[in-house]
């Protein structure tokens, strides 16, 4: 079914499993297709496939997508009617009705985003260790890592009613991946494989096309370019948008202190019971019951965040590490604040927060940001219980004369 069309140069067909591309006229495409990828003058078709369900799927598609992926194309397209030699292929786990569509224009020139996403088992970011090695042989797996790579990838088709030069089909794919990492900053997307920010999955693939016509070839798609804004805020748009149906990533979503505190090594089941092990069983109980709202509280989110920020400035060098002491504890304070309400207890706190300046590893990290979150809950109803205690006192007098 046809659900869109692109400068009356490109229409978007869906059916089940794949969204493709037709072009009505001639586009220069260029892609990282492992089959009719690079530069190419002479596609018909650029598509985007789902070869098998994200998570717990065998099946045989998606071994012949690495092993032989000449015979895939020709399966995919043998099963929807497109002719295989014309095309370019994208493959995924993710829902091709998860897909969304982004356009933005200036004058004359109009840019499209199609994208499909998903990052829950495969978000990384770039220098993280590899899981495999290409070889004459075929692709040799190395050392298991710690976390086995899981499913994740996203996949941009990039549209351009306009030629361009080469070169400026090349800039293309920089100022996507930008537009791309930029959005999995501002969702606080953590790698999988280590304990950085992700900028991307290990399986991410893009394709764009641009429409060959007589007019001059456009030279520039950076970001001082028009060309480059609209592809910046088309990518942007479209992944966001993806990410959000398919994942249920949201910007509002991200307002956990979990989300920002796994990538060093914590699950949220975790957490709990490492604050409640620092509470008494009083405190611990109520905290069990409570915790949704404590790790989604604002205020609680930002110290949290900020906290491991600042690590992250830390580890590169931006801050001393001579400074951590008093870095970790000045930030690990704003925690304990968040969560008991009581600011005047900075100084305090402080003292009782300051880590060592050698414990600097990620589990000492995830201890001081424990510390701090069962520091403020085991004072946030404090001041209440000092201010009932005489008119409880008062009660039972009252009972105890009657």
């Amino acid at each position: 079914m046809r659900i869109d069309t692109f400068y009356q140069g490109v229409e978007i067909h869906r059916e089940d499993k794949i969204i493709y591309a037709r072009f009505l006229k001639p586009h220069e495409v260029l892609s990282t297709c492992r089959v009719a990828g690079g530069l190419r003058p002479d596609l018909h078709y650029l598509y985007n496939h789902q070869s098998c369900e994200p998570a717990g799927h065998c099946h045989r598609l998606p071994s012949m997508t690495y092993r032989d992926p000449a015979a895939y194309r020709r399966a995919v397209c043998a099963q929807h009617g497109l002719p295989d030699e014309d095309c370019a292929t994208l493959g995924t786990a993710a829902n091709m009705r998860n897909a969304c569509i982004a356009v933005h224009s200036f004058r004359d020139l109009t840019v499209a985003a199609v994208c499909t996403g998903g990052v829950e088992g495969n978000a990384g970011r770039a220098g993280d260790p590899a899981s495999v090695a290409e070889t004459a042989d075929g692709f040799e797996r190395l050392p298991p890592a710690t976390v086995v790579p899981g499913p994740g990838t996203i996949n941009t088709m990039l549209f351009i009613d306009k030629p361009l030069i080469p070169g400026a089909l090349v800039r293309c794919i920089m100022t996507a991946t930008e537009a791309k990492t930029a959005v999995l900053q501002e969702l606080a997307v953590n790698s999988r494989y280590s304990d950085g920010l992700a900028t991307g999955t290990g399986t991410d693939q893009i394709g764009v096309a641009a429409m060959c016509g007589d007019g001059p070839a456009l030279t520039s798609a950076g970001k001082h370019a028009k060309l480059g804004e609209l592809i910046g805020l088309a990518v942007a748009e479209a992944i966001k948008g993806t990410l959000a149906r398919q994942n249920n990533l949201t910007p509002a979503g991200q307002c956990s202190v979990k989300i920002h505190l796994e990538r060093f090594g914590i699950t949220r089941a975790a957490l709990l019971d490492g604050v409640c092990a620092l509470l008494d069983h009083e405190q611990a109980e109520l905290l069990r019951h409570n915790f949704h709202a404590i790790e989604r509280d604002p205020l609680t989110v930002a110290a949290i965040a900020a906290l491991a920020h600042l690590k992250d400035k830390i580890a590169w060098g931006v801050l001393p590490q001579a400074c951590w002491s008093e870095i970790m504890a000045s930030f690990g304070v704003q925690t304990a604040c968040a969560v008991s309400g009581d600011y005047g207890r900075l100084d305090e706190y402080r003292r009782r927060l300051a880590p060592d300046r050698t414990a600097t590893g990620n589990s000492d990290f995830i201890a001081l940001a424990c510390r701090a979150l069962a520091l403020g809950f085991a004072d946030k109803w404090r001041t209440m219980a000092a201010l009932c205690a005489p008119i409880q006192n008062r009660a039972e007098k009252e009972n105890a004369d009657m």
